[in-house]
């Protein structure tokens, strides 16, 4: 006879736990789950939005707030948060975003998941692909990418990713511009989190540090501000949220992916919360050290930015990285 299983019962109930939090060392089950998720949630809207009661503008349209959502966990998780905590506000309207990357067997099924969620939630959904932007497909950057990096030595070396973050940024801000939005929420999780300030440090970057979303604080001329209230809450949780929530989600990873610097970055974070239960909040922690102590420092600071002479999106070049992705994807067209 094969062993009893022995579940964990929720340390706030009886029911069968779905989920064990090492950092704080209790068991919850998906009642208890859903409503650690939204309570941190709620808490960073309200952190992060500083909405008035009356959101509506002068000319009296409604406070826009676009979600970017990808069919993925995380962004199924936010959409559904924001629409639960604050959907029923007649001063704010939610819009779902999807980019179209043109990524075959990756983006059609995970596209699909993406829309049904806007449709259950009946959120209004839009959607931009690289071809309305003007860039090539993902797919084909890929088989270029060799070829860029033999011309080009600030393009050697450089990985799939590199390129269709630069155009992923550009699409949302195409997205966000296209239906007025006043803020854009992600869905950058606390390991993603976590990973963007790790990479940052290990290379000085303490500048870009500072600039990580959320930007209620320290705006960034030019840019509508980016707003991640999932920040707090561990990838594992999110994904058990969706799974108990039940809601349409894609499980494929992009293809594009492996070798990237965030994928070691990833493996880096997890092991030292293993290893130190906690080790993801020390570093967001050290995030909004390093902004408040920016803060002091330069009270009076605005995170100036330039226009590109070509395309007139802010950068902080001459020419922006879009644009010079897309000479190098000319040359060799």
């Amino acid at each position: 006879m094969s062993a009893a299983i022995n579940i964990q019962k929720c340390s706030r109930c009886k029911s069968d736990a779905v989920i064990f939090q090492a950092y704080s060392g209790q068991h919850l089950c998906g009642r208890h789950l859903h409503s650690s998720i939204r309570k941190k949630t709620s808490k960073e809207l309200r952190n992060q939005l500083n909405l008035p009661k009356n959101a509506v503008k002068e000319d009296g349209s409604r406070y826009k707030i676009l979600v970017a959502i990808s069919g993925g966990k995380d962004s199924a998780v936010l959409l559904s948060m924001i629409v639960d905590i604050i959907g029923k506000r007649r001063d704010i309207e939610i819009i779902a975003g999807c980019v179209d990357e043109g990524i075959d067997g990756y983006r059609s099924p995970s596209l699909k998941c993406a829309r049904d969620l806007a449709e259950d939630l009946d959120i209004k959904f839009e959607t931009v692909s690289y071809e309305e932007m003007d860039y090539e497909r993902m797919d084909e950057v890929v088989s270029r990418i060799p070829t860029i990096g033999s011309l080009h030595q600030e393009a050697n070396g450089m990985m799939p990713c590199s390129f269709c973050g630069v155009f992923r940024r550009q699409s949302l801000n195409f997205l966000a511009e296209k239906v007025g939005a006043d803020v854009m929420a992600l869905g950058h999780n606390l390991d993603d989190m976590a990973q963007s300030v790790l990479m940052n440090l290990q290379k000085g970057e303490i500048d870009r540090t500072v600039r990580l979303a959320p930007h209620t604080k320290i705006p960034i001329q030019g840019l509508i501000p980016r707003i991640v209230p999932l920040r707090w809450i561990p990838e594992q949780e999110i994904h058990a949220q969706a799974i108990q929530a039940n809601l349409p989600i894609y499980h494929g990873d992009c293809p594009h992916a492996p070798g990237a610097m965030r994928q070691q970055s990833r493996t880096i974070v997890a092991d030292l919360e293993s290893l130190t239960p906690g080790a993801r909040h020390g570093l967001l922690h050290s995030l909004d050290q390093i902004r408040n102590l920016h803060l002091q420092a330069y009270p009076d600071s605005k995170q100036e930015v330039k226009k590109c002479s070509k395309c007139g999106e802010i950068t902080s070049k001459e020419i922006c990285q879009s644009c010079v992705m897309k000479k190098w994807l000319t040359e060799t067209a």
